[in-house]
Order: structure tokens, then C-alpha cells, then sequence
């Protein structure tokens, strides 16, 4: 992988003290959050509450899932300083979205995610390629990323998300808000010059109106999750064009937009059912 989890990160967990339901002394790893404020040019835009690592993804990837900085822009420059966790994105072209910042939208996201009242709007020139995507590949990410060492098997309460290209997982971002994690691999995209429509954004999270949203302005035709939908995101990924797929668990899925873009290549009897001991931990975090 490009970009890997490392749950031995001292900065990012923190062994806490406590007793369990017997009243035994008990250590348990817990994630940590820093704010982070995020200033375009001289403007104040937002402060996210983030496990602190790739800032600078963070911000570029927000940046441009709320349209505030364009596929097009020359950033000149992204300086972070860890003392007062702040990030500031420099362009060339001059910005002020005083008018966009007060019209804020409060999601339904892990951490509290803020969205900008006229996301929607930008959904209007989206085109996504009719990718097809091969249930063989969803299984072989699937136990890829499902077994793999992360903060979501190592302390929980965080969230992952994957970007992948056929079976073969490349970014992997975590934080404790599934918006956050997908920002982080935008902004890795967009400063990577990576392409996106032979790709697909695998979360641990629910697939909610906002992560259709962002996955679709980031140009990637699949998105799956092991968790379920609400009903506004299968909607609007149902008018765009992108296959949705959740609940993927051991052998079962289920796709409620795009199906007909689905290759049925993969061999149910030969696929393994997922480990007990994975679905117990898998359901502590979140």
C-alpha cells in the first residue's frame, strides 16, 4: 500500500486506566483528538476534530469536497503548525466565501461533520463512469482491509476508508469521523494527481448522504462499506450513477444502486465466513 495504517503511532492512542465489569484493573488503548483549524489564504474556515495525522491532506481534501478549492487551482503553498494546530492552503487565485461559511448543514457523521448548505448543488455536473466492478475484487478488499493491523481493530471508536483500484487497497486513512477520512484521501488524490474513475472508496462507516456526496464530487464510481444505508444516500446515489454497496459481511452484501454494473465473477462456495473473533471486535467500534 501507498499509505498504511501504523497503530504503534504513540501520537495517535492513549493506554488509559480503568476496571471492567468485574472491577478489575483494566488498561485500554483509546484514540485521540486534536482540532485542527483550517484557514484558505487569510480566511478562517472551519475547525475539525482529527486524530492529527496527514493535516495536510485533511485540509486540501475538505478544501475541495465543500468547492472551495477547485480542481483546477494552483496551490502555492500548505503550511502546517503542529504548536497551533493550524493548517493554512495558499492559492494563487484569490478566495472569500464569507456568504458560503453561514450557510452550514450539521451531518449525521461520527465527530460532529459540517457540510456547506450548497453541496448539493455541485452534484448537478457529476459524471460518473459506468465502472463495472467485480464481486470477486469487493471480497478480496474486503478481507484485505478487514484483517489488516488499524487504529479500528486497535483501540475503535475511528473509522476507516480505503481507496482501492480493482482488489488491491491503496490509501488507507483513518479518523474518528468518517467525513475526516475521506477528505484525507481527496486531498491525497488531489495533490497526487491520482485519477479516479477506475476506483473504489471502501469505509468501515455508514453510507449516509454526505459520504455519497463527497465520493461522487471526488469522481469515484464505487463506494461500499460493511455498515448500512439511510434511504437519502442510496437516493441520491441511485440519481448519479454510483454503485453503492453495504452491510458487506463474510459472504453477504447488498448493492442498492448501481447493480447492474456489478460482474458476478466471485465463488460463494469458496469464499471462507467471516471470523467470529473479527465480528465481535468489528461490532465494538465505530
Amino acid at each position: 500500500m501507498i499509505i498504511a495504517p501504523d497503530p504503534e503511532n504513540p501520537r495517535l492512542t492513549r493506554a488509559v486506566q480503568g476496571v471492567d465489569q468485574n472491577g478489575v484493573a483494566a488498561t485500554l488503548n483509546v484514540v485521540m483528538e486534536r482540532p485542527l483549524t483550517i484557514y484558505l489564504n487569510g480566511q478562517e474556515i472551519v475547525t475539525a476534530m482529527t486524530i492529527g495525522d496527514y493535516p495536510e491532506y485533511l485540509a486540501l481534501g475538505f478544501l475541495l469536497n465543500q468547492r472551495m478549492l477547485r480542481p483546477e487551482d494552483d496551490v502555492t503553498g500548505i503550511d502546517y503548525d503542529e504548536e497551533l494546530e493550524v493548517v493554512v492552503v495558499r492559492t494563487a487565485r484569490q478566495t472569500d466565501y464569507e456568504d458560503k461559511l453561514k450557510k452550514k448543514t450539521r451531518t449525521s457523521g461520527c465527530a460532529v461533520g459540517t457540510v456547506f448548505g450548497d453541496m448539493m448543488e455541485g452534484l448537478e455536473n457529476v459524471k460518473l463512469p459506468a465502472t463495472p466492478c467485480r464481486t470477486s475484487h469487493l471480497y478480496a478488499l474486503a478481507q484485505q482491509i478487514n484483517t489488516m493491523p488499524s487504529l479500528y481493530l486497535h483501540a475503535g471508536a475511528i473509522h476507516g476508508t480505503v481507496l482501492c483500484r480493482d482488489d488491491k487497497p491503496l490509501v488507507y486513512m483513518e479518523d474518528v469521523g468518517r467525513h475526516n477520512a475521506v477528505d484525507k484521501i481527496a486531498g491525497w488524490m488531489f495533490q497526487s494527481g491520482e485519477t479516479a474513475g477506475d476506483k473504489t472508496l471502501y469505509t468501515t462507516g455508514r453510507l449516509t448522504s454526505e459520504m455519497v456526496i463527497k465520493t461522487a464530487m471526488m469522481g469515484i464510481p464505487v463506494l461500499a462499506s460493511r455498515s448500512g444505508f439511510t434511504a437519502w444516500g442510496v437516493e441520491i446515489a441511485r440519481k448519479i450513477g454510483l454503485t453503492l454497496i453495504g452491510r458487506m459481511r463474510g459472504k453477504r452484501f447488498m448493492c442498492l444502486a448501481g447493480e447492474d454494473r456489478l460482474i458476478w465473477d466471485a465463488d460463494l462456495a469458496a469464499m471462507p465466513d467471516e471470523d467470529r473473533r473479527h465480528r465481535r471486535k468489528s461490532a465494538d467500534v465505530g
